[in-house]
């Protein structure tokens, strides 16, 4: 190995061990929320800090009834079109879990549960805009109506 190669590869290291703590550890922060019987949610809004890099969102599902007849998901959309994709979403089936497949507007979903059962789901917070208008909602047909809240980050 010559002089320069070296140098060259000592230089890089150094800079490298410069910039090493410069990147941001990942911070995740967890959310948990119910869905019942009665077609009710147990909490109406969910907060998020601005310096989460991701959220780990669990749904639990204390009721009775299966997914079938009382199935219920947790879905994340920007308020603008939360009622298009709810819409789009009753096409999509419970096989999809009331959710239009592959729709970009769609930040994150957790899959349809019955009583008993939970879920969860875990996405980065680069797909939100701190401040943004954020609206979580159940896409099962019927009751994204009721069944929803607002999501805020930063």
């Amino acid at each position: 190995m010559t002089i320069s190669r070296i140098l060259a590869s000592t230089v890089l290291l150094g800079a490298l061990s410069v910039f090493a703590p410069l990147t941001h550890a990942a911070k995740t922060c967890e959310l948990t929320i119910e869905g019942n019987d009665a077609m009710q949610y147990n909490k109406q809004s969910l907060a998020v800090a601005g310096d989460c890099t991701e959220v780990k969102l669990t749904l639990s599902h204390p009721g009775k009834l299966p997914a079938s007849a009382m199935g219920h998901n947790w879905v994340l959309t920007e308020t603008s079109v939360f009622q298009a994709v709810a819409t789009a979403g009753m096409s999509a089936g419970l096989q999809n879990n009331y959710v239009p497949k592959d729709d970009p507007r769609v930040i994150a979903h957790t899959k349809v549960i019955g009583g008993g059962e939970t879920t969860s789901v875990t996405f980065p917070t680069s797909k939100l805009k701190k401040g943004g208008d954020y609206t979580f909602f159940c896409s099962f047909p019927g009751h994204w109506s009721v069944m929803k809240g607002k999501f805020t980050f930063g």
